[in-house]
């Protein structure tokens, strides 16, 4: 079992980022080689965090070991009720962890890990952004435009590294040694990190435990679903006019650069990118006969039509994700308005007012029946969520509470670090396992749920049902390549595992033995990692007053407030788009039901009227007959297709022009006029109200 619980480990966390990957990239449409970048920066910083308790155990006994080589009776008395339980004399009185990884491993595979994951976020991932968003026809093009982007990017480093050079080489009372540098460039970059660190974790501190209380709120996330939906509709309404934007300059460029221009297959290549039905519409020239020096006019360059293939990138991936945003929310806020009908049910069963359109799986629909559904969904959820939010509020308080005092060793006050060594007083290694699993996991909660949360405008946004695009993809694996490293060496830190702060000649993790010494830098190790992290304080209670949500609702970026007029007028403007789509969907499904009933009842008796005709008429006359049913049927089905056509337009091209309160209730169930009446007549076919559904 040595080397058991690596292995499964890193088989297990590989799937893991592999899935949350298939949730947010699109395997099929994006690059494999934005997806393999993506899924090892997310890999290796997943593996960091579940492979760090295993690193802690294995130290924890090493050095158990350690002391007791050096000082057996020592060690006896301190190991307590356990060393009378096994005997000093030929045995250890600390016994070997059941994932205990042998000597020698751990270094190397935290060196391979971190160095990689340093190489992708400062040169690889930038580089591949860049390229990822050229609009360059050939692979050469977009090297070469990647390169540009970058280059003010890697020379400020270089810059900054060989002013650093050249100051250690004059000055004469400074010696670095290759290791030296090494230690200073990673205090670098986790500098860098932990700036960013805390200012995430701040966040994410106080708005996970704030989200999951709200959500058991009735009310709360239909509100907020209503907001949602306007801003997405006016979201959807740019993203759509600046298509038709881009898609018509695309069309003046296709007209004019002919057949046997130089150019033509840069436009053919930007034809591709455009969608079906506006491929369709601009088609090819219909004068390729002509050449294209025939007539003087002016062409685009080469440099126009590579910003234009960027243009046109960019808003289609735009436009794809705001309409299946769009889909996903109308389907999020039926069910919830579903939820806030069902909760006065009597019968205790959850009725949908719209079926899946995907079929559910038969061993969901069994155990997951609509009684279970109700008592889940009205009654047990809000108060699994109310738990929830406070157990997530304690561990809050907790990591508050230890960043300010982790520095402290006499006495000890992080509360991690009183966890950890009283387990370590008794050896117990699943509880030592087990609490750094949960403290580091909590930590990676807050920092990674705040960075899929955020969104930088249109540039950076992780949006899900694989609508993200290649830049923020990539922008994400460089974000957590960055945070990983100062995350785990906080996490040590607050647990003293880390000899910088508990300043005890003690044998190191193997994780800290690879960043090495931080003496070398004395105010970075004495002063930043020490006294930065207490600005965690200030942003949670930025964070618990919204502070940053009201200054950007100041500045003009709408943000979701109970208290505020505009959130109720956008709350509004959500609910009257979601009551029409939901109108809309009703006729939909009103008019496939008429249909489908129409085809069941009268093809039926036509078919039965034939079959008797056919059977009592005379052989003799069978074929006149035959003939005569046959241009009459096939006349009664033409005109009959015509007018179900029709219907069938009618039904769809059906819109209400005034959605005032006064002509329709809140309920559309209950205020539709078209219902199907058991005695087999349709309101709607009335004299009166034969055009109300219009």
């Amino acid at each position: 079992m040595s080397g058991a619980a690596l292995g499964l480990e890193i088989v297990f966390v590989f799937f893991l980022a592999l899935l949350i990957l298939h949730r947010y990239g699109d395997f099929k449409k994006q690059h494999r080689l934005v997806i393999v970048a993506t899924l090892l920066a997310w890999y290796l910083c997943f593996l960091i965090v579940f492979i760090l308790p295993l690193d802690v155990s294995t130290t924890i006994y090493n050095r158990c070991k350690q002391a007791t080589n050096s000082s057996p009776l020592e060690n006896n008395n301190i190991t307590g009720s356990y060393s009378a339980a096994v005997p000093v004399t030929g045995k250890h009185p600390c016994f070997k962890p059941w994932s205990y990884i042998p000597d020698g491993i751990m270094p190397i595979f935290w060196r391979v890990v971190y160095w990689t994951s340093q190489f992708l976020t400062w040169i690889l991932l930038p580089f591949m952004q860049s390229y990822a968003r050229s609009g360059g026809f050939s692979i050469t093009g977009k090297i070469k435009t990647a390169l540009i982007e970058n280059a003010i990017y890697y020379g400020t480093y270089l810059l900054i590294f060989g002013a650093f050079l050249i100051y250690v080489a004059v000055n004469p009372n400074l010696h670095l040694e290759w290791n030296q540098l090494q230690t200073i460039g990673i205090a670098a970059a986790n500098t860098w990190g932990l700036f960013l660190l805390v200012l995430l974790l701040g966040y994410g501190l106080v708005e996970i435990p704030r989200s999951h209380w709200n959500g058991a709120k009735r009310g709360y996330l239909l509100m907020k679903t209503y907001f949602k939906a306007a801003k997405l509709m006016t979201e959807k309404a740019d993203a759509e006019e600046n298509l038709e934007d881009i898609m018509e300059e695309v069309r003046k460029v296709n007209e004019s650069i002919k057949y046997n221009h130089p150019l033509r297959k840069c436009v053919d290549t930007i034809l591709k990118k455009c969608p079906t039905e506006y491929q369709e519409k601009m088609g090819r020239n219909m004068d390729d006969y002509e050449d294209f020096d025939e007539k003087h006019n002016t062409y685009p360059s080469e440099k126009s039509l590579v910003k234009l293939h960027k243009q046109v990138i960019y808003s289609v991936q735009r436009h794809r994700r705001t309409q299946v945003q769009w889909r996903i929310l109308l389907e999020q806020a039926f069910y919830l308005e579903d939820v806030a009908k069902n909760e006065t049910s009597a019968t205790r069963q959850f009725v949908h007012t719209f079926q899946p359109q995907e079929p559910e799986n038969r061993f969901i629909q069994y155990f997951y029946s609509p009684t279970v559904e109700w008592y889940w969904e009205c009654l047990l959820r809000p108060w699994f969520y109310r738990i929830l939010a406070v157990v997530l509020a304690v561990f809050s308080v907790i990591v508050v509470w230890s960043e300010c005092t982790f520095f402290s060793t006499k006495p000890v006050l992080s509360l991690f670090a009183v966890f950890i060594q009283l387990a370590e007083r008794t050896y117990n290694y699943i509880y030592i396992e087990i609490a750094c699993f949960l403290s580091i996991f909590f930590l990676s909660i807050c920092v990674y749920s705040t960075v899929f949360r955020i969104r930088v405008f249109n540039y950076y946004y992780l949006a899900s049902h694989h609508q993200t695009d290649a830049y923020s993809l990539l922008f994400s694996g460089m974000l957590f390549c960055r945070l990983t490293p100062p995350l785990c060496l906080n996490f040590l830190g607050l647990t003293h595992m880390d000899s910088t702060i508990s300043h005890q000649d003690t044998q190191p993790t193997a994780y800290t033995s690879i960043m090495g010494s931080m003496k070398v830098l004395s105010f970075i190790a004495d002063g930043f990692y020490i006294y930065y992290p207490m600005l965690v304080v200030i942003l949670c209670i930025a964070t618990y007053f919204s502070l940053g949500t009201r200054c950007l609702n100041l500045l003009g970026f709408q943000q979701f407030m109970g208290d505020n007029d505009m959130t109720s007028d956008l709350v509004d403007e959500g609910k009257e788009l979601i009551r029409r789509e939901k109108r809309k969907r009703q006729r939909q499904e009103e008019g496939e039901n008429r249909r489908r009933e129409w085809k069941e009842r009268y093809g039926n008796n036509r078919e039965d009227s034939t079959r008797n005709r056919n059977v009592h008429t005379d052989p003799k006359e069978s074929n006149y007959s035959e003939t005569n049913t046959n241009r009459s049927v096939s006349k009664y089905t033409r005109s009959n297709n015509r007018t179900e056509r029709d219907r069938i337009e009618l039904l769809q091209d059906a819109e209400p022009l005034d959605f005032n309160a006064e002509t329709f209730t809140d309920d559309p169930l209950e205020s539709e006029s078209g219902r199907y009446q058991p005695g087999g007549r349709y309101l709607s076919m009335s004299r009166s109200k034969i055009f109300d559904d219009v």
